[in-house]
């Protein structure tokens, strides 16, 4: 019997209701066979859709040390606690780990710090924080990063730079490279940029070395925020100081200039990220699809969609807020109703708006049927709930 089994069975797990049948079924079945992994209970937190069932097993779970190693549980529960805006069931959850010595643990705490930062909960994330030395737990630049990171993912970026200049000397720590991109982080969410740029002489001063990730904030800032030249001396200064730079640093470069609508210098761009053996992305497809959609080439925004299944990516929303308008625009209905249906078919992700747009083009180019058909696809799909209607006739 495994770990989990046991550990259900010790607390009287009750069959009497359909939710405990289904985590019970699932746990048993994944544990039947002695030599298979430990029951994913990640799947199990995704298929649940009762958030009370989910905060209680969460907890019951938590009493085995080898499920408290688990981070992606963690973070899908706590996710999906807060999707569900059961704000305090995260804290009951996370709260319920002061039971356990792995409070004691800093690796641990920063965990607890991180996921309250993820769903905006800073105070918490704090208080967690200022607990740690009662805990015998010593706060190091692991733990300070945390709240760092916490702070800026709950959108609190007016207290970062407070927290970067004021803390590290109290607890008697030096911020290391990852402090600072945070801190680089922070200024860029508040519109700080150019003293976001000055920190990267601040942090050579300090004899450390800025590394792709603090390049590549500062590149995706001011390329997605329509800052071009910022972005363009970023990237000189980026190859001045041969910072290794990743696919991320590409696909914001190449964003910009689809932004500019560069579409040459895009593809010279992306013949040098194959070169340097880089694997092109979903983001990288997109931001290839949004240049030549951008500039009216339709031909070749629909030949780079098709390169996105061949290099086993899935095309996400924001392809389609790019080529589908694009398509309309052109009134190339034949190519916007097939695509339409592929969405669905392929069971892929798009704005409501965008779909109705294609359904407004197909019923004023007299194709009524294909309108109808994509308004009734809308309707009866069992993934995407979106309304559309038919416009009339002009």
């Amino acid at each position: 019997m495994s770990s989990l089994s046991r550990f259900l069975l010790r607390g009287n797990l009750s069959l009497s209701t359909p939710t405990n049948r289904r985590f019970f079924s699932a746990v048993t079945a994944a544990a039947a066979t002695p030599s298979s992994p430990r029951p994913s209970l990640i799947t199990l937190v995704n298929d649940e859709r009762d958030p009370k069932f989910i905060m209680e097993k969460f907890k019951k779970a938590c009493q085995a040390e080898w499920f408290r190693k688990n981070i992606a549980v963690y973070e899908k529960t706590v996710r999906r606690l807060a999707a569900a805006k059961k704000f305090e069931w995260v804290e009951e959850i996370l709260e319920e780990q002061n039971k356990y010595p792995n409070m004691s643990k800093e690796g641990f705490v920063a965990r607890i710090i991180n996921l309250y930062g993820r769903v905006g909960m800073f105070e918490n994330a704090q208080k967690v924080f200022d607990e740690m030395p009662e805990r015998n737990c010593k706060r190091t630049v692991l733990s300070f990063n945390a709240l760092l990171n916490a702070c800026v993912n709950s959108k609190k970026f007016d207290l970062v730079e407070s927290i970067f200049k004021e803390l590290p000397g109290k607890i008697s720590i030096e911020p290391d490279v990852a402090s600072y991109n945070t801190l680089i982080k922070g200024l860029c969410g508040k519109g700080s940029f150019t003293e976001a740029v000055a920190l990267i002489d601040e942090i050579e001063n300090k004899g450390l070395k800025p590394d792709h990730i603090t390049f590549n904030i500062l590149l995706h800032e001011s390329y997605t925020k329509g800052k071009f030249e910022e972005g363009e001396k970023i990237w000189a200064r980026m190859v001045e100081k041969k910072v290794k730079r990743d696919i991320r640093s590409y696909n914001a470069r190449l964003l910009g200039l689809a932004m500019e609508k560069k579409s040459e210098e895009m593809v010279s761009l992306f013949d040098e990220l194959k070169v340097n053996e880089l694997k092109p992305d979903v983001f990288t497809f997109t931001a290839m699809i949004k240049g030549f959609a951008g500039e009216g080439r339709l031909d070749e925004a629909i030949t780079w969609y098709k390169e996105i299944e061949k290099n086993g990516c899935r095309p996400m929303k924001f392809v389609f807020n790019s080529l589908l308008p694009a398509i309309c625009k052109a009134c190339d209905l034949e190519s916007a109703y097939e695509l339409c249906k592929e969405i669905f078919v392929k069971r892929l992700l798009v704005d409501e708006a965008v779909l109705q747009e294609v359904v407004d083009t197909l019923v004023k180019g007299s194709k009524q049927d294909e309108a109808e058909e994509i308004v009734e696809l809308a309707k009866t799909n069992d993934y995407l709930q979106c309304k559309l209607r038919l416009s009339p006739k002009e």
